[in-house]
């Protein structure tokens, strides 16, 4: 009987099948985005930079 480890199984799948976590807006630091008016006029108003006031 051997005590040698068995070799790792080699797995030949593409990678780029899956999506990474960048591949996601929320991986960008953004938050999810609840629908309607009022929370697109919050987003314009909590990122319009400082000249725009």
């Amino acid at each position: 009987m051997s005590t040698e480890p068995v070799p790792a199984a080699l797995i030949f799948d593409d990678p780029l099948d899956q999506p990474s976590s960048d591949d996601t807006d929320t991986a960008w630091g953004d938050r999810p985005t609840p629908a309607g008016s009022a929370a697109d006029l919050a987003r314009f108003l909590d990122e319009k930079p400082p000249h725009h006031v």
